[in-house]
């Protein structure tokens, strides 16, 4: 055989192979989303091709896959990882709301399938290729592989560093100007990012009551945000911990700037670590308490409780997840390359807990709706500020995030995630309750 004819019929080769790859992901996208109806989404293949052929309206969002190697490792498990990894890699991009790969996940994890149709699947699955090298991306950030038991101090220390200390100017890029990394209050829903996280930490201040001279312990102060203003608007002194040694060394820079060194302070090191010898009027917790541990929330509740002076509050605000076991929200993605050891606890399991190391239920609220839309803004703004991010982490590492905010916002809309503000009091010996008998103190002119 010539070389001409070898080389025409490696051609001929090549295109029916690609011809085949893209029957069988037709078919398999066919298959797959049967029952999935009424579709709302496209998938745009690496060829041009469009599934569906047509849309009765436009699609909230387009899937655009690179290969077909892509669609076989993405459909590997029902988990959300190979999902995740296909957009952290760039095997598959997102035009439009990048939230739809959740939507898309929730569907496959709920698929049931009788033997015939997982039998059509496995078969069309089995034929594509495993070929990736089309991916796109490379990323110095690899999955979390920590060692040693659970939620012990020095384990804990390398997990808060795998998510906090990535780069304070690459958070810098989306945060509000005071760095604050947790869940913003928006009274009327239109502020900007800047003022709703103000209103939150006078909110929290003020359900606090926070007065001159007292001393405010909070546990968890990542970059400082709460610190700063409780020292600079209400005259208390405000001492911060943390694990992460980045957010502690910013933190002491920017008391330093701030002029406040006699009245705020940070430290580096774990709640059980700090000595009780001198309690404080109040305590807080803001976005820590993810990071506790179920079985390690006895021990939490009783170190807050020995740290606070009898008559003292604490104010814990945290994420939690549902009670029923069958709505929890698991991922495997969020684990690897987010938050490893992260856990959610429901709001009765977590007051339960607080009630039995002798705290005193005074509020409750439910800031659901705050946070779903406080990390759009984040999302929004690491999107606008992407070329500046960049500077600090790869586009692997920024897309993680964007994947992390993205699907956090759309569970928090939906309901399967929630955040709480819970109130505690540690009574006193004869049991009065220093809380006033209204809460109109805690609204400014009727607006929050």
């Amino acid at each position: 055989m010539t070389t001409l004819a070898a080389e025409a019929l490696k051609r001929s080769l090549h295109l029916r192979s690609e011809s085949r790859d893209i029957c069988m992901t037709l078919a398999l996208l066919d298959e797959i989303f049967r029952d999935y109806g009424p579709l709302d989404f496209s998938v745009r293949l690496w060829n041009g091709q469009t599934w569906p052929i047509s849309l009765e309206r436009k699609p909230h969002f387009t899937l655009v896959v690179r290969g077909p190697g892509a669609l076989r490792r993405m459909l590997l498990s029902r988990s959300d990882l190979y999902l995740c990894e296909a957009f952290i890699y760039g095997d598959i991009t997102v035009e439009g709301e990048i939230s739809g790969l959740f939507v898309l996940r929730d569907y496959l994890e709920k698929l049931r399938l009788n033997p015939r149709r997982l039998a059509r699947l496995a078969w069309l699955w089995f034929r594509l290729p495993r070929d990736h090298s089309y991916q796109q991306f490379t990323s110095s950030r690899l999955p979390a592989h920590l060692t040693g038991f659970r939620h012990t101090i020095e384990r804990d220390r390398k997990a808060i560093a795998f998510h906090y200390d990535v780069s304070n100017e690459f958070y810098a890029t989306w945060l509000d100007r005071r760095m604050v990394y947790s869940c913003a209050y928006f009274p009327a829903g239109a502020e900007d990012l800047d003022t709703a996280q103000e209103r939150k930490l006078d909110y929290i201040c003020r359900k606090l009551r926070l007065r001159p001279g007292e001393r405010l312990l909070d546990i968890g102060c990542g970059w400082g945000g709460l610190v700063i203003y409780a020292g600079e608007s209400y005259g208390v002194h405000a001492t911060g911990i943390t694990l992460s040694k980045k957010q502690y060394d910013l933190v002491r820079e920017r008391i330093r700037s701030a002029g406040l060194e006699d009245r705020c302070s940070v430290k580096l090191l774990d709640y059980r670590e700090l000595p009780i010898g001198e309690p404080f009027d109040k305590l807080v917790s803001v976005g820590m308490f993810e990071h506790v541990g179920r079985e390690k929330l006895p021990i939490y509740f009783f170190r807050a409780w020995q740290m606070l002076k009898p008559g003292g509050l604490f104010l814990n605000h945290g994420i939690s997840g549902r009670a029923s076991a069958q709505d929890r929200l698991r991922s495997k993605f969020i684990e690897s390359y987010v938050f490893p050891d992260g856990e959610l606890c429901d709001i009765g399991f977590t007051l339960g807990e607080a009630e039995r190391a002798g705290f005193e239920i005074i509020d409750v609220e439910s800031l659901r709706p705050h946070y779903a839309l406080t990390l759009r803004h984040w999302i929004s703004r690491l999107e606008a500020n992407q070329k500046e991010a960049l500077r600090y982490v790869d586009e692997s590492t920024s897309r993680i995030w964007q994947l992390f905010m993205s699907g956090a916002a759309y569970y928090f809309e939906i309901g399967r995630l929630n955040v709480y503000q819970t109130l505690l009091s540690k009574p006193t010996a004869g049991g009065p309750s220093k809380i006033p008998w209204s809460r109109t103190d805690l609204y400014l002119n009727g607006t929050q």
